[in-house]
């Protein structure tokens, strides 16, 4: 009972009604500690990884305006950088740290779990895969899966990073890793940050320009997904491959 009584002393504010007086049941910390984790809501959890409040307002505050800047959308929260979570009043860059750990803690659990078990049998499961992976970020990527012969996951790469409108991908770099990894196939992918799916001219000529590489290299290229935050667009479904 010392070391939640320390937590609960760090969630107080001074000048204000520190957590303290609050029932005990509506500390966050205490709903974790005595009911779970799933009990809390997402500005309860967000305040425990805050930690600390400020003058006038605690830990919980925090958190909740927080979220509100995001509309309370978890995905929009996760495409926060370390200088934009410090412009928040009450957060500074110890905690900004904290919160983007915590983040990229939660997506590769995501990228661990999908791998582990996964077989891509159509273009839905590698959107899954792609989509804890560039899903959330606020610029494009590129990335490929890299398979075997019975279409199971030999690993995944990034081959680019850009900015908002466009990355840079070179070929001879994709197909290099691939021929390391021994990959019978690949499917391509990258994010569109701006939400629109509509393959671009650019994107259309680097598919083709692939696929044929692929050709003559015997590594198939099975498709090819522009990646949004709960849709995709896929090369191969749309006959463009």
């Amino acid at each position: 009972m010392e070391t939640l009584s320390k937590i609960n002393e760090s969630q107080t504010y001074q000048g204000g009604l520190p957590m303290s007086a609050w029932a005990e049941d509506d500390i966050p910390t205490n709903k974790m500690l005595y009911k779970g984790a799933f009990t809390l809501s997402n500005a309860e959890l967000l305040s425990i990884i805050i930690g600390s409040g400020i003058e006038g307002e605690n830990s919980l505050d925090i958190a909740q305006r927080l979220l509100s800047t995001c509309n309370n959308n978890l995905c929009e929260l996760w495409k926060k950088d370390i200088r934009t979570l410090t412009e928040i009043r009450g957060i500074g860059m110890k905690k900004a740290l904290q919160i983007v750990a915590v983040c990229h803690l939660a997506r590769r659990r995501n990228e661990s779990e999908v791998i582990s078990r996964e077989k891509i049998k159509s273009s839905r499961d590698a959107f899954r895969i792609f989509l804890t992976a560039m899903g959330d970020i606020p610029y494009e990527e590129f990335w490929i899966l890299m398979l075997d012969k019975g279409n199971r996951i030999l690993r995944k790469e990034r081959i680019s990073e850009g900015g908002i409108s466009g990355t840079v991908v070179d070929p001879k770099r994709i197909f290099k890793v691939a021929i390391d990894n021994h990959a019978s196939s690949l499917v391509l992918g990258h994010n569109h940050p701006s939400g629109n799916l509509t393959p671009s001219d650019a994107d259309l000529k680097i598919t083709r320009k692939l696929v044929d590489a692929g050709k003559l290299l015997e590594i198939a290229v099975l498709d090819h997904l522009i990646v949004g935050q709960d849709q995709y667009y896929s090369f191969a479904d749309e006959g463009q491959m």
